[in-house]
């Protein structure tokens, strides 16, 4: 039996999915965390499967949630829905609720957060809104954990039972009229249809295109069809969309006037307006903003993240010197020794010592999530992003491109607008993934002790600066036009869960160690065997003889103008091509113990090469998931090239720019 949890954004959706199954999905206080369905067995009844379907507010297809839910409903059939509505806000969510009431399979009525409408003086007449809606409706409170139990039994019974839902009428006479005259004369073709009659009838209505071609109504039926809806808007003196909507909330009111008692503003809600006179103050908030960032960055990389980073290599170091004596003890042979030691411990362990402050600054960004104040920043964003040629609602997958390229490019399906959406994703690669973390940290001990959280902070700034430049000339040349209308819900600000932030911390956790023993444990050894070994695989005495040489001998000419041109840089770079975190495992390698200052003539040759790593192409796995969205190999490979030429231009000005002016000042 397969169950469809639906619902609008941030109405507690994915924390319902995880009371049911016992999964751990990520739940975040701001819309679009769910961008893909979501499976997983219900505790209660194992035989039945619940799809988490992403946030959405109508079942028109605006955006690429909306079409994946619907698409779902339409082909896989679900045996039964629950659809999840945010009891706070009712008059909005049972919009989506009468669309839902329209596909005809077994519904149940989901009233989350009820214990913050009791707790606030409300009350809700579950048994009234049932019989007036025709489906079941059960009260719960997903963040705590209370009706779960019921509302599974309960759905588990109306599926069961292939319970739809009792057909009500709601309709004006003009539209109900209009809905007749239209089933009349197309019910024979939609009989040889599945999808449901009273569904198809409407999105006629409203020139759904998908559902007005999967009919195959002949130009005499459309001819019909829009003879007898020109006739309903000229009796109900709106357009089409307009009347269906106004009809909607018509009936929404009744239900709500009959059966809602509204509680009074919560202490949340006033908690939340007081905030937000200081955090969305027209002048301070930017200012705030990036106040809040630097302070993350200053505790993450300057204060708590060098003591665990300390403590993790200190024990790394412990276990490298027990293998070590082990293996010596054993007699291993001399070669095999130095693949595990001057290889993968080398490698995946100068990796590893950075797990502490990626955990730590996820820490921070997770509360800053959870609390609900990133959502105020898609909001406050949305003006200055417009002078770019995107909606503030961008900023929400450019935000997540900070932790991880991949779910940032999938994270653009919540868009609204195709344009939007593709111009998103060629500038979420600007965005610092969580992966250059080891880089810019092992970069600024080298080279900036004294200031480590200000240089982090500047690659960060830079790499938005250059997004900024880059959607500009978008905006101009590949993606003229404007930008969606913004439409997003701020939710109350709230204190952020523990729990959310725990399991956030482990998933990021759990795949920095699998790459770590996967991706870079396997580079790390063609990294050593390349190094070790000449073409002619001889064992070799000294590094720069090798076959690993030979190739950044090649490459190293290309980066002279950037002024870094030893080949161990250059074969880092390419390394970084498969995961950013072998950049730093290959420099370990190939330099064992020495400093990365050997590397580099100064300060300003150190700082290009981040500037490089920055912005040049991202890992394969992001690679694959922009060329997944854009449907191209070929589009694919000319963004990576374009990434490359804009990471090159932009450390070639700033190395002699910047040379030129410690000349002046010398």
């Amino acid at each position: 039996m397969v169950i469809a949890l639906i619902g609008n954004q941030n109405c507690g959706k994915t924390t319902l999915f995880n009371r049911l199954t016992g999964a751990r999905q990520h739940v975040g206080n701001f819309p679009g965390v769910t961008v893909d369905a979501k499976t997983g067995q219900m505790k209660a009844f194992p035989e039945c499967c619940v799809v988490d379907l992403p946030g959405i507010y109508s079942l028109r297809p605006y955006s690429g949630e909306e079409l994946l839910t619907r698409h779902f409903l339409l082909q896989e059939k679900p045996d039964g829905i629950i659809n999840i509505a945010d009891a706070t806000n009712i008059e909005r969510n049972l919009y989506l609720t009468l669309q839902v009431l329209e596909m005809g399979i077994p519904t149940v009525l989901a009233l989350n957060m009820m214990d913050e409408v009791t707790g606030n003086g409300g009350k809700i007449d579950v048994k009234g809104m049932a019989d007036m809606l025709g489906v079941p409706v059960v009260p719960i409170s997903a963040a705590k954990n209370e009706g779960i139990a019921l509302l599974a039994q309960t759905m588990v019974e109306t599926a069961g039972q292939k319970q739809a839902p009792h057909a009500i009428s709601y309709d004006a006479e003009p539209i109900k009229r209009c809905k007749r005259e239209i089933m009349s004369f197309i019910q024979p073709v939609l009989k040889e249809q599945a999808t449901p009659l009273s569904f198809c009838v409407t999105k006629l209505i409203e020139q759904d295109q998908e559902i007005v071609d999967s009919l195959h109504l002949s130009a005499k039926e459309l001819e019909q069809v829009e003879s007898t809806v020109a006739r309903m808007e000229r009796q109900c003196g709106l357009d089409r969309n307009a009347a269906l909507a106004e009809n909607r909330y018509a009936f929404i009111e009744r239900v709500c006037a009959k059966n809602v008692q509204k509680a009074k503003q919560s202490k949340e809600k006033q908690r939340s307006i007081r905030i937000d006179r200081i955090l969305m103050n027209r002048v301070l908030a930017l200012p705030l903003f990036f106040l809040i960032i630097l302070t993350v960055f200053w505790l993450t990389f300057s204060v708590i993240g060098p003591i665990g980073q300390a403590a993790m290599e200190k024990g790394i170091a412990f276990l490298s010197a027990a293998i070590d004596q082990a293996l010596t003890a054993a007699h291993v042979h001399p070669i095999l020794q130095s693949l595990c030691m001057e290889g993968i411990f080398s490698g995946v362990g100068s990796v590893l010592s950075f797990l502490p402050i990626i955990l730590i600054l996820f820490f921070f960004l997770s509360l800053l999530e959870d609390s609900g104040y990133m959502t105020r920043i898609a909001f406050v964003m949305d003006k200055p992003m417009r002078k770019i040629g995107l909606s503030g609602k961008s900023i929400v997958p450019l935000l997540i491109g900070f932790g991880c390229t991949v779910p940032a490019v999938m994270s653009t399906r919540t868009l609204p607008s195709e344009r939007d959406r593709k111009m998103t994703i060629l500038l979420i690669p600007y965005m610092s993934c969580s992966a250059k973390i080891p880089i810019y940290a092992m970069f600024s001990a080298a080279f900036f002790a004294g200031g480590k959280a200000f240089i982090l902070f500047e690659i960060y700034l830079i790499g938005i600066l250059i997004s900024l430049v880059a959607a500009t000339v978008l905006r101009r040349t590949l993606y003229k036009g404007e930008a969606a209308e913004f439409v997003m819900e701020l939710p109350n600000y709230r204190i952020p869960s523990m729990k959310s932030v725990l399991i956030l911390m482990w998933e990021k956790a759990k795949d920095f160690i699998m790459k770590a023993f996967t991706v870079i444990f396997m580079a790390s050894i063609v990294i050593w065997f390349l190094q070790s070994f000449d073409v002619h695989m001889q064992l070799v005495a000294q590094t720069g003889d090798s076959m690993l040489a030979g190739v950044g001998k090649f490459l190293s000419p290309l980066f002279r103008p950037l002024g870094f041109d030893r080949w161990e840089l250059a074969t880092a770079l390419v390394t970084g091509l498969t995961a950013k975190e072998t950049v730093i495992s290959t420099l370990s390698v190939l330099t064992g113990d020495a400093s990365l200052t050997i590397l580099f003539a100064d300060k300003i040759a150190a700082f290009s090469f981040l500037l490089f790593t920055l912005l040049y192409t991202p890992c394969a796995a992001s690679f694959a998931a922009i060329r997944r969205e854009f449907r191209s190999f070929s589009k694919a490979i000319l963004i990576a090239l374009s990434q490359c030429l804009v990471a090159y231009t932009v450390a070639f000005v700033f190395y002699h720019f910047a040379s030129l002016v410690m000349m002046f000042l010398a």
